[in-house]
């Protein structure tokens, strides 16, 4: 498979050519495992994820494999984005058939605001696991809070990211405009750690699943102590301003070399969309897939862990596709706002 290459996508949809990711090959890789429909009429669809460095890409491929292996007659394959904003826009066009989104990023895109101009027809899915905000940076930089970036260098994620919205509201948070108190890069995860570790910027935000590759690729580094700033006290004026999608969670002491304490921060749920037109059938049938071999997905990430029956209809900002009603209503799961 050397031939493979995987390239991240300019970030504006109109121009995007996709490097689509076999969910066939995936699967091999992933399971040892190819669709058994063989000489069936073959529906191709993609999920758009994230880039390399963070949890969407490797979640999205192991959706697609488990898609690809067990739905007869599909075949799924994952897509390197840009992340949350993109997701949203592909999945409203009918340029990808899932995405992988933060659940701020798809309150605004349901209700035409902030990066989106109008209202998209994006409905979810399934409630997946939590994003929690990494504010990081490494001794020597003289940062011991989000307050002390005033001045400094940074990178707040890649243009057209979850994390680059949510980044900038929780500098707004601490009373710093991002265009004029810091000197900013619009960096992705694998890039922003690289760029701290050759000391081209003093800090960076991230946000994803705990733990994230890139960060944890940082922490290890000979010579290199990681920290992680506390923010959680932004989340109150956050949801005052944007609507009760974020919460506080903690980053525990330990699952980063060097991180010694837990960690207050600002978290947001992510949520599987589809667009409103896709077949009920094929959103049930993904959903019940999902959740009947969801120790596979553990198996590629461990953040799959927190994806829960329990849990996956429960604070959507989005409607939920009528197929995902019929799944939920036939597990006996109740629906909630």
């Amino acid at each position: 498979m050397d031939h493979l290459r995987f390239i991240e996508i300019d970030s504006r949809v109109d121009r995007r050519d996709f490097l689509k990711l076999s969910a066939a090959i995936g699967g091999v890789m992933l399971t040892g495992n190819l669709n058994p429909a063989i000489g069936q009429t073959t529906k191709r669809i993609s999920i758009a994820t994230g880039g390399m460095g963070g949890v969407y890409f490797p979640m999205g491929g192991g959706i697609a494999s488990l898609i690809t292996k067990y739905i007869p007659g599909v075949e799924a394959s994952a897509e390197v984005t840009a992340a949350s904003v993109d997701n949203c826009k592909l999945v409203a066009a009918g340029k990808s058939d899932l995405g992988i989104v933060m659940a701020d990023v798809a309150y605004d895109a349901l209700m035409g605001m902030g990066k989106f101009k109008d209202k998209l027809p994006i409905t979810n899915l399934a409630m997946l696991y939590s994003n929690l905000m990494h504010a990081v940076t490494i001794d020597g930089k003289g940062i011991k809070s989000v307050s002390d970036m005033k001045g400094k260098k940074i990178s707040t994620g890649a243009p057209g990211s979850g994390t680059e919205i949510k980044a900038l509201r929780v500098l707004e948070a601490y009373g710093m405009d991002p265009d004029k108190d810091v000197s900013r890069d619009r960096l992705g995860a694998s890039e922003s750690a690289g760029a701290l570790k050759d000391g081209k910027i003093d800090a960076y935000f991230w946000d994803g699943g705990v733990p994230t590759a890139s960060v944890l690729d940082l922490a290890s580094t000979p010579g290199t102590r990681i920290s992680l700033l506390n923010h959680g006290e932004a989340v109150d004026k956050m949801t005052a301003k944007y609507g009760p999608v974020y919460f506080k969670s903690t980053i525990t002491k330990g699952i980063y070399s060097g991180v010694e304490s837990d960690v207050s921060v600002a978290a947001v749920g992510n949520i599987l969309i589809a667009n409103e037109k896709m077949d009920p059938k094929l959103a049930y049938d993904i959903l019940n897939m999902m959740f009947g071999h969801l120790p596979e997905l553990v198996a590629v990430h461990k953040e799959a862990e927190n994806i829960q029956l329990a849990t996956a209809a429960v604070g959507s900002p989005l409607p939920f596709h009528q197929g995902a009603v019929r799944f939920y209503t036939e597990k006996g799961i109740t629906i909630k706002a």
